[in-house]
Parts: structure tokens; C-alpha cells; sequence
């Protein structure tokens, strides 16, 4: 089982975005595929059900102990399925905060289900919090977010810092699948040389994929969709889609 956790502390940079869709593309490649929501703004939940058909969530699993399995639900594509959040998620921390196993709580719980999806991937809140953590531990891989702007880096030696700590002690085995570069507008020259800037950091785990600035990206969570049910003939349901494959190709 290949578990992907999307961070990155910076908000705004498509993390969601690139959660949802990843998840969905792999789905619809026939991957069996599991989307955690650990991100309090529950906006990867509300994308697929209505927030108050919601009872149990990831928090129930973090802080109480349910088994997760308990809180799965299928979504509107085959072989997509839905861990979901909601606002609770954001006590979680205060609560792991001194527990001896609070980094652990994630890892331990995807130990159930680890034969019955091909890739779980996680969406986490824009911080580098417990909850961030917990998602390091558990995943095999870590994919990143950058916006294609002039603040693009800012804060990346701080996520490079964590990643380090996670793969010292808890996690050796952590991957880095890739940085993403998103709202990438190729016409203007700073995010050319924004690109340049990224690829100086990261080398070649920049994906070959580009996620270009689109209307249609920004309008689809409003809707409820994924790009490929919403604009499937967009440039962004092309974008994903040729990332999906270049995940499966890296992992």
C-alpha cells in the first residue's frame, strides 16, 4: 500500500486541490484508493458528501480509538473511498499533545487496512503540527505543493527541517515523491523564474507535470466536483491526470 501525504505548512499552494484530484485520477486507473482528510477545513470531505451527513470522522479514529474502517465511505467514482473531517479535527492536537503514542496514532490505524487499497492519499491542514506529523510517520511518500510565486519557498527549509526529523527516528523509510509546482502561469516571467527557483531546491523530484493557473480548478470545489466530472476536457483534468501517471511511474 502506497501512502502519499500532500503538505505543505503554506496555505493556498493546491494542496486540497492536488489531494482531491490525485485521488480521484487514481481511482479512475482502476487503483484502489483510499482519500484521509486530515485537514480540519474538511474541504476534501464536502467536496464528495454533504458535511452534516457526517457523524464519525477522523477525529473519532485519532483521539477515541475508532477503528477506521468504521468512518469509510464510497464516493460518486469507483474504487475512491472517503476517511472524511470536519472542524473537530482542529482539538486533535491538544488532545495528542504528551500522548506516548500521538505521532503514532495515524500510522498504527492504517496498519488495519493496509491490504485492501493500492494508495491511501492524505490531505493535511497548511501547518506543521502533530496532525502534519502524524501524516509523515504513516506515509511512505511525501508529495509537495509550490505555488509559482515570488513566496513560493518561503518556509520550505522549516518543511525540509521536519522531513529530516521524521525520516532520523520515526519514519526512515519517508520518500520524497516530488514537489508539484501549481497556479503556474507560464507567461509571465517571474513564475518562469520561480520554476527555475524550485527546480534549484529540489532537482529532479519537480514533477515533469505543471499544474497551470485555471478558472476551471477554481470554480470546481464550489461544485462539489473533481475536475474530470466537472471539466473533464479542461487543461487542469489534463494536468492531473498526466500527474497521476507520473505518481505511479515514481512509486
Amino acid at each position: 500500500m502506497i501512502i502519499i501525504a500532500i503538505a505543505n505548512q503554506k496555505g493556498g499552494v493546491g494542496k486540497t486541490t492536488t489531494a482531491i484530484n490525485l485521488a480521484a485520477a487514481l481511482g479512475m486507473r482502476g487503483q484502489r484508493t483510499l482519500l484521509i482528510d486530515l485537514d480540519p477545513q474538511a474541504n476534501s470531505t464536502i467536496t464528495f458528501v454533504e458535511p452534516h451527513a457526517v457523524d464519525r470522522t477522523m477525529y473519532e479514529v485519532l483521539a477515541d480509538g475508532m477503528p477506521l474502517s468504521g468512518i469509510i465511505i464510497p464516493t460518486t467514482i469507483d474504487k475512491l473511498y472517503l476517511s472524511p473531517s470536519r472542524i473537530s479535527l482542529a482539538k486533535l492536537e491538544a488532545k495528542l499533545i504528551g500522548e506516548i503514542d500521538g505521532h503514532f496514532r495515524l500510522k498504527d490505524c492504517l496498519e488495519s487496512i493496509k491490504d485492501q487499497y493500492d494508495f491511501v492519499i492524505i490531505d493535511t491542514p497548511p501547518a506543521l503540527g502533530l496532525i502534519t506529523v502524524n501524516a509523515l510517520v504513516a506515509a511512505t511518500h511525501l508529495l509537495i505543493p509550490v505555488q509559482s510565486s515570488y513566496f513560493a519557498l518561503e518556509g520550505t527549509d522549516d518543511l525540509l527541517e521536519t522531513i529530516d526529523r521524521i525520516r532520523s527516528r520515526p519514519n526512515p523509510q519517508l520518500k520524497l515523491l516530488g514537489a508539484l509546482i501549481t497556479l503556474h502561469d507560464k507567461r509571465t516571467t517571474l513564475s518562469r523564474d520561480v520554476q527555475k527557483s524550485i527546480a534549484d531546491v529540489f532537482g529532479d523530484r519537480v514533477f515533469e507535470t505543471i499544474i497551470s493557473r485555471s478558472i476551471r480548478l477554481e470554480e470546481s470545489p464550489a461544485h462539489r466536483e473533481t475536475i474530470f466530472t466537472f471539466a473533464p476536457q479542461s487543461s487542469g483534468a489534463y494536468e492531473y491526470y498526466r500527474l497521476c501517471e507520473e505518481v505511479i511511474e515514481r512509486v
